[in-house]
């Protein structure tokens, strides 16, 4: 047999695949969010997934809330999402790389994103841009815009 299989995954679902399998590692009991930052070169730039800040002392996971309780109780004052933990987590510049994310990137990281030179965002699971829905997902579309950056919604089959 030489002929080369042909029923392989094309690199866009592979990498997506792998923004999957990196959010199984966030402990979230909610929401597993995972991201991949890949060079034009199809190499692995960096991997994140949404969880606790890091702390010198202690287990981070116990010392803070995971809950979406009021005020101090609350996770998003204590969680860094995937996106940005891709980003601190890669070691080169990402000027031209995509990222591969499981959701849609919220407006703080969508900043990170602008400043980091990322151009192209893979995504999957929907986005609504309904500016009464949330003016997070609206932010973040126009950031993206503005600084010419493409979305581009996969869903793999898995």
């Amino acid at each position: 047999m030489n002929e080369p299989r042909v029923d392989a995954i094309g690199w866009s679902e592979y990498f997506m695949r792998v923004a999957q399998l990196t959010a199984l590692r966030s402990k979230d009991p909610r929401t597993q969010v995972g991201a991949v930052i890949v060079s034009h070169e199809k190499k692995i730039l960096g991997t994140g997934y949404n969880g606790m800040v890091r702390v010198v002392k202690g287990d981070n996971d116990q010392i803070f809330t995971w809950s979406k309780g009021e005020g101090i109780n609350n996770k998003r004052h204590f969680v860094v999402h995937a996106e940005a933990n891709a980003i601190m987590n890669s070691t080169t510049s990402l000027k031209n790389a995509r990222i591969f994310c499981t959701k849609f990137p919220c407006c703080e990281c969508a900043k990170l994103i602008v400043q980091s030179g990322i151009k192209i965002i893979y995504f999957s699971g929907a986005i609504d841009l309904n500016p009464d829905a949330d003016h997070c997902q609206l932010a973040s579309t126009m950031l993206f815009d503005a600084a010419g950056i493409k979305c581009k919604q996969i869903a793999p089959e898995l």
